[in-house]
């Protein structure tokens, strides 16, 4: 994930002539010289901060730019942390598979629901397996079944060429 940079204007940094200023506790102090904000900055001790670059005139703040600025990195933090990803497993079958193989198989895509990952069924035919197509679709509601108490089918099994897809959500 690239996360975007902006660049935010601090005390000389900000190059206009005139900008309006919000002041320590949020009130509107108005339109003034950028030097004269500035020097009000410096008086409280804070520093003088562009919040909206694309008003007009430029919008400041006076206010601890440090302080400001780990606050913004907390909350990008906070939200990072609470966001969850979900990966598409995958696993492939084919139509004569064996019992054994089967329920490997199946055991390998519980695990998958179980951890919160999508699920994709991918059933291969090949040569003269795609004469009886009714065999995959009988192993995919057989799998659709056994899988019923944790996945729910995202969109039924359809056959695409030479393959039979199925797409599992976690319940």
């Amino acid at each position: 994930m690239v996360a975007i940079q902006i660049r935010i204007r601090v005390n000389e940094g900000i190059r206009i002539k005139e900008i309006r200023v919000i002041g320590v506790n949020g009130e509107q102090i108005g339109v003034v010289p950028t030097s004269e904000a500035l020097r009000m900055a410096k008086e409280s001790g804070l520093d003088l901060v562009e919040v909206a670059p694309k008003a007009n005139p430029p919008v400041c703040r006076i206010m601890n730019f440090s302080k400001y600025k780990y606050e913004q990195e907390k909350k990008e933090r906070l939200a990072r942390k609470k966001q969850r990803v979900i990966h598409i497993k995958e696993i492939k079958l084919k139509p004569n598979i064996e019992e054994n193989d089967y329920q490997v198989k199946l055991r390998h895509l519980k695990k998958f629901l179980e951890r919160g990952d999508k699920a994709k069924v991918t059933l291969i035919f090949r040569g003269r397996e795609m004469a009886h197509t009714d065999i995959g679709i009988n192993l995919m509601n057989r799998l659709m079944k056994d899988l019923s108490e944790v996945a729910m089918p995202e969109r039924m099994p359809v056959l695409e060429n030479k393959m039979m897809i199925l797409i599992l959500n976690p319940k």
